[in-house]
C-alpha cells in the first residue's frame, strides 16, 4: 500500500490504520520507520515534489521482492509542504519474524532515499528552493536525476 499525502502526514492515524489493517494477519512484527524534518541551516521545513508513476513501479516492485519472504510493505509521503518537527516519510514491514521485518525495513528505507523519485525543497524566508546539496540523483533517470 502506496499513500501520498498533501501536507504533513498524520502519523498516529497511519500507523494505527495500518495497526489495525493488519492485525489479523498473524504477522510476528510490525516496524515502523517515521521520517520527520529537523531543524537544520535555518529552513523552515522542506517541501516535496512526486513523480508518481516511476515512485508507483518501485513501489510494486519492494513488494513483490517482500512477498516471497511473507512480508508486507506499507508507505506514505508527502507532497507539498512539511514543516520542522512534522513527518514528510512512513515506512512499514509486517513479517511472520522479526529479523525479516528488520532486515527489509532497513533495505526499503536506504533504497527509497537511493531511488525514489521525490524531489526535495528547502522552505527558507517563503522561498521554496531546490536542496541539491541534500539530494541524490536517481540513476538512469536523465532529466529527471535534477530538478529545475
Amino acid at each position: 500500500m502506496l499513500e501520498l499525502h498533501d501536507g504533513a502526514l498524520n502519523v498516529p492515524e497511519i500507523l494505527t490504520r495500518w495497526y489495525v489493517q493488519e492485525s489479523a494477519s498473524n504477522y510476528g512484527a510490525y516496524i515502523p520507520f517515521v521520517g520527520t524534518v529537523r531543524d537544520e541551516d535555518g529552513i523552515e521545513g522542506l517541501s516535496f515534489d512526486v513523480y508518481e508513476p516511476i515512485l508507483t513501479s518501485w513501489f510494486d516492485a519492494w513488494v513483490a521482492k517482500a512477498a516471497p519472504l511473507g512480508a508486507k510493505l506499507k508507505m506514505a509521503h508527502s507532497r507539498g509542504d512539511v514543516l520542522l518537527h512534522e513527518s514528510s516519510y512512513i515506512a512499514a514491514v509486517f513479517s511472520p519474524k522479526r529479523r525479516v521485518a528488520l532486515e527489509t525495513i532497513d533495505a526499503f528505507v536506504e533504497d527509497f532515499k537511493a531511488s525514489a523519485p521525490i524531489w526535495k525543497y528547502d522552505l527558507r524566508d517563503g522561498q521554496r528552493l531546490y536542496a541539491r546539496d541534500r539530494s541524490t540523483a536517481i540513476a538512469g533517470a536523465g532529466l529527471l536525476g535534477s530538478a529545475q
